[in-house]
Formats: C-alpha cells, structure tokens, sequence
C-alpha cells in the first residue's frame, strides 16, 4: 500500500514550466505503476501519464507527447512531471495515483488505479 502525496502545482504564464512532484509513502512504492491524472473545472478527470514499476516503459496521451516528461526515482519514491510549454488549457488540478498495471493499454484507466492524492492546482495564465 502506498499513499501519494503531490507538491509542485502554482501559477505559471502560458510557455513556461512546472515540475510537479508525487512522494509516496510506503515500502512498496517500486512494486506500483505510477500515473498523473488532470480535472479541469466542469470535466472528467484525464490521463496526462504513466510510467512503469522499473521506469522502462513511459505512455502519454498525443496531448502531452512532447510537452511532458514522467519519470521516477523509486529509491526517493517519488514520480515526477515535468511540464514544458504550459498553455492556458492546462489549467487543471493534477492527481498521482498508484496502480498494480501490468499491461501498457491499461496505464491510462483511472479505475486500474488503486491510490489517490489530493491533487495539486496548476493554473497558467495567458
């Protein structure tokens, strides 16, 4: 069991960048595939990206390609995001979550993960 905890979300003008955090506690963190999720006011929540138990396998929607970079550092456990020309409609609260995955098709549903954080705002400005 792991419990992620986000930091890193402010406000940044539109073609700047965020790195977000996710630090999670428990000892089973390396054994979990680790998401970020985003929900923008009066939306679903959606899959920004995923990243494998080892870091070997990366998946992001065509929304994010290019724009963003996950990676981990299990001895640290925590999950990064690196945001790079942020526009206004990544606007968002941004979530980690923690998943028992086993199949690449499988990182971008919300229901195949297991633990939440409380989400951290992102607000950028035009």
């Amino acid at each position: 069991q792991v419990q992620p905890v986000e930091s890193g979300g402010g406000l940044v003008q539109a073609g700047g960048s965020l790195r977000l955090s996710c630090a999670a506690s428990g000892r089973t963190f390396s054994r979990y595939t680790m998401g970020w999720f985003r929900q923008a006011p009066g939306k679903e929540r959606e899959f920004v990206a995923a990243i494998s138990q080892s870091g070997g396998r990366i998946y992001y929607p065509d929304s994010a390609k290019g724009r963003f970079t996950i990676s981990r550092d299990n001895a640290k456990n925590t999950v990064y995001l690196q945001m790079n020309s942020l526009k206004p409609e990544d606007t968002a609260v941004y979530y980690c979550a923690a998943g028992d995955i086993g199949y690449l098709y499988l990182y971008s549903t919300l229901g195949n993960y297991d633990y939440w954080g409380q989400g951290t705002q992102v607000t950028v400005s035009s």
